[in-house]
């Protein structure tokens, strides 16, 4: 079985296991984009933590969800945007103004919506969480 977006595979997996209410999550494959999203919503509060697990043949995260995933996911094809214009994208994205998070690609790292308002600068949508 072939991945062709390994991030829109794990978060699926990951609101599944939020909604049913699992203690625990286990995605692979796992990349360093993923490692970093996860990041971000442990520190936004929609997971309890993630652990990189050495598997004898490949990388696992077992990830702990504590059911406040409303909907998440990858926002395909990744759009470039201008710090001016990130408000037409968190109206597309995210049900209500300062409700959720998206998720962007920046010279400065990946990062939310929040802080390249803050920082001032623009980047590539990947991701959202509300």
């Amino acid at each position: 079985m072939t991945l062709n977006d390994p991030l829109a595979s794990a978060l699926s997996k990951l609101l599944n296991a939020d909604k049913v209410g699992k203690t625990e999550c286990i995605v692979k494959p796992v990349s360093n984009l993923l490692l970093e999203v996860l990041k971000i919503f442990k520190d936004n509060g929609y997971i309890k933590d993630f652990e990189l697990v050495k598997d004898s043949k490949y990388r696992i995260v077992k990830v702990s969800p504590i059911g406040s995933i409303n909907k998440c996911g990858v926002i395909k094809p990744r759009f470039p945007f201008k710090i001016e214009n990130v408000e037409k994208f968190e109206k597309r994205y995210l049900p209500a103004k300062d409700f959720g998070i998206l998720i962007v690609s920046t010279t400065k790292g990946i990062i939310t919506h929040l802080d390249a308002k803050n920082k001032n600068i623009g980047g590539s949508l990947i991701a959202y969480c509300y």
